[in-house]
């Protein structure tokens, strides 16, 4: 595909639209928006725009599909695979304007809300009226909404309540060629010809660009208690979870974590954890709902399992500043895992029972291949995400024989019946490696649906399908 450079006639029209304030092309701006969380990968634009509202991006859209330029669309930049990157250059379209709240229907459980709105100010906002929004990312301080439905997010809270494709109802969305449609009804169900709003969950802004998105909300549970258990073996602890759910415990979170990754955190935080040498992994387990007895019953049941498998030790966090403490530590993991380091972080995930398996086989490969990593994640839901650290390893080592690390990782994940992304998406970094999942007839109906959107391929051309 050939894309045409922003020409001065294309910069007036962007400014006659939206203003000259939110048209900006000057180095540092650019700079910003060359790249987000993904490794150390950096692809300048050739403009950023910030509409204000669906016309505007329908306008934009139009004139860029007319004139065959790229359109690269972009929420808060806190991605891991490369999906806000623009790589043919181009334009970036900014949604930070649409940051709305725009209702709160208590009576239908339901809220809509523009992309921009950041998750965590969207969870206060229910929880003030009784209601919860359950999807949780480590960034959920800083990530958009529209973010979270381009990557169908997850988070630890996923075990329980499911991820982010759970609770949308309903979407408004641009489509590459200017029109603006919903997807579907502000219904709890909907049987009504192909569901287009499941099919733009994840699609990663690739069919279409989301302005509005109706959210499901259920009932806020107001009680909680956090426990944090170590074990003498990774193994142990993975297999840990299908024990208690065989028990009888329903977590809320249940989160797999190496005691170097909580070494990590703790140092970037100033947070002390002491961790006994013989300590080789953490298992973080919440229990939730809005009756304390039922709870407390629960937790006994957990902590019988946890010692029938020879846990170390339980920490119980009773006060809402131990229960922050535990969760900043487990928060900032990521954060921590890059601080002064180049990465690649896979977000691999299988059927719950074979994660002992995959954390086995993730560090047998590891080994093999003289790397450093630092494993952490969902551990209820089979999703362990994988950090590879370059360390000092040569630059041809690490782009050329880690990728051969990442495919046998992923290898792994396919004969275990996983695949190689459970809630970060494909984006750029793993679009090489679709292939081992999915099959030539499943990617040439990607490519297909893809063009119905959009014939000219100009909304963040080349993510997710292989060339």
């Amino acid at each position: 595909m050939t894309y045409h450079k922003i020409q001065t006639s294309d910069i007036d029209f962007f400014v006659q639209l939206l203003g000259q304030d939110y048209v900006l092309y000057d180095a540092e701006t650019l700079a910003v928006f060359s790249k987000d969380h993904t490794e150390d990968l950096i692809y300048s634009p050739e403009i950023v725009l910030f509409p204000a509202n669906n016309t505007e991006i329908s306008s934009i859209l139009i004139h860029c599909n007319e004139h065959h330029i790229p359109v690269t669309p972009r929420g808060a930049g806190t991605g891991l695979s490369g999906a806000a990157l623009p790589i043919y250059g181009g334009i970036v379209l900014s949604t930070k304007r649409l940051n709305q709240i725009i209702s709160i229907d208590e009576d239908n459980f339901q809220a809509i809300v523009e992309p921009a709105v950041i998750n965590e100010t969207l969870q206060q906002a229910v929880i003030e009226k009784g209601l919860f929004y359950p999807p949780d990312p480590a960034s959920k301080g800083s990530c958009f909404i529209g973010g979270n439905v381009a990557h169908a997010s997850g988070g630890p809270r996923a075990l329980k309540y499911g991820t982010t494709r759970d609770y949308i109802l309903n979407l408004e969305v641009v489509l590459p060629t200017g029109e603006i449609i919903w997807t579907g009804a502000n219904t709890l169900k909907y049987s009504t010809g192909y569901n287009l709003t499941h099919l733009m969950i994840g699609s990663e802004g690739t069919l279409g660009i989301v302005t509005k998105i109706v959210l499901k909300l259920i009932p806020y549970p107001t009680k909680n208690t956090l426990l944090l258990v170590s074990f003498y073996s990774p193994e142990t602890a993975c297999a840990a979870v299908s024990k208690l759910f065989i028990a009888g415990c329903n977590p809320s979170v249940c989160e797999f974590v190496e005691p170097d990754a909580f070494k990590l955190s703790s140092a970037l935080t100033g947070l002390a954890l002491h961790i006994p040498a013989e300590v080789e992994a953490f298992l973080l387990i919440e229990i939730d709902g809005n009756d304390s007895e039922q709870i407390a019953k629960e937790v006994d049941t957990l902590c019988t399992v946890l010692y029938e498998l020879h846990c170390i030790d339980i920490l119980l966090a009773d006060t809402a500043d131990q229960k922050e403490y535990f969760w900043k530590l487990r928060r900032t993991i990521g954060e921590a895992t890059k601080k002064n380091n180049v990465y690649k972080e896979e977000d691999t995930v299988v059927p719950r029972a074979a994660l002992p398996n995959l954390y086995r086989g993730v560090k047998e490969i590891a080994a093999r291949y003289q790397l450093r990593t630092i494993c952490y994640g969902h551990a209820g839901d089979g999703n362990l995400h994988v950090n590879i650290l370059k360390d000092n390893l040569s630059d041809e080592y690490w782009n050329n024989e880690v990728k051969d690390a990442i495919r046998e990782i992923f290898f792994l994940c396919k004969k275990l019946n996983g695949t190689i992304s459970g809630e970060h998406g494909i984006g750029l970094v793993q679009k090489e490696y679709m292939s081992i999942v999915m099959p030539q007839i499943q990617l040439e109906l990607m490519r297909k649906i893809k063009l119905v959107f959009d014939p000219n391929s100009i909304l963040n051309p080349g993510k997710i399908i292989p060339n």
